[in-house]
């Protein structure tokens, strides 16, 4: 991928993150459900968008990145943008319920939510481009790494299964007594701020250790999803955009679907199989190749039985909604 590219894909993103906080949501206020709606519609429409523009770059060529692998034409490379955008995002859908936690343990109101999943994001961001470097340096370097990322998928996927999110103590985690260590802990909220000068002496506030711990989630969903794209693509230019486009979208998302997933109560569970799936797709990798279109065909079709597996379930069992803030 030549460097201009490189650099307006920044640009862009930089450009909407910027509009998105600096206009958009300048001032704290609750996050309503036609907002979100109409931010995830934005985003997702940009992502379509620009799989359009990666099959016109791919397609003539200009797109071309030196890595151990063919070019691509534009259909392959905009069929992959489209597995990588789609994995990541499903693969989001696990990190709602963490956040949700993290959120409702820190009683954070619903105002300042916003500003915590925006920067929380951010650094996502920054967190995904090194990882997703260093994948791609150590699959450049060692082809056997494909079969630890694949194995551990796997291990990944079971783990998934096994531990139920309710067993998760943001109050117990490692970096916010760290946090609490290093710097006095305020008793409350002030405004929208991370860190307050209270008598003179430099504090934190609650919603400072809420940022950490939404960061540390993150890391530890990257540590799944970014093997799993490498499953799909070993393109950096495709990985890293899909990637983008997915966890920018996480926030509207969020405010979707935090009050509504108990309706969906197995679609978590088909991520499990999507993971085992990818994690068998790199294993096999260098011996079989499964086309793109047939695994894309695989992890849509298990994600669709998540949620007709969820909808007739609701059907017979309602479960009511309720937020997960209460």
């Amino acid at each position: 991928m030549t460097v201009p590219i490189w650099i307006l894909f920044l640009l862009f993103i930089g450009g909407m993150v910027a509009l998105d906080l600096g206009v958009f949501h300048r001032k704290d206020r609750v996050v309503t459900l036609r907002s979100a709606l109409g931010w995830s519609s934005l985003w997702i429409s940009m992502a379509m968008v620009f799989l359009v523009f990666v099959y016109f770059l791919y397609e003539n060529n200009y797109a071309w990145a030196s890595m151990p692998t063919e070019h691509m034409d534009g259909r392959a490379a905009s069929m992959q943008f489209l597995m990588g955008y789609l994995l990541e995002y499903s693969l989001s859908l696990d990190n709602v319920f963490v956040i949700a936690m993290i959120l409702s343990y820190f009683r954070v109101p619903l105002a300042m939510q916003h500003r915590v999943l925006f920067w929380g994001i951010l650094g996502a961001v920054v967190l995904r481009g090194i990882m997703i470097a260093l994948g791609i340096a150590l699959i450049s370097r060692f082809e056997w790494i494909t079969y630890v990322f694949g194995a551990f998928l796997l291990y990944s996927a079971a783990r998934m299964l096994m531990i139920r999110h309710e067993t998760v103590e943001p109050g117990e985690n490692p970096l916010v007594k760290l946090a609490q260590r290093l710097i006095p802990v305020a008793d409350r909220f002030h405004d929208h701020h991370f860190l307050v000068r209270v008598d003179g002496k430099l504090m934190a506030t609650p919603l400072l250790l809420a940022l950490l711990l939404v960061e540390s989630s993150d890391v530890m969903f990257a540590v799944d999803s970014i093997p799993a794209i490498f499953a799909v693509t070993r393109d950096p230019f495709i990985i890293f955009t899909s990637n983008i486009f997915a966890i920018l979208g996480l926030r509207s998302l969020y405010f979707i679907l935090a009050a509504y997933m108990v309706k969906f109560r197995y679609l978590t569970h088909s991520l499990v199989f999507v993971l085992a799936y990818v994690g068998v797709k790199m294993i096999i990798s260098n011996h079989f190749d499964i086309p793109d279109l047939a695994s894309l065909s695989i992890i849509f079709g298990i994600l669709l039985v998540g949620v007709l597996a969820s909808v007739w379930g609701a059907a017979k069992d309602p479960v009511p909604l309720r937020s997960p803030f209460d």
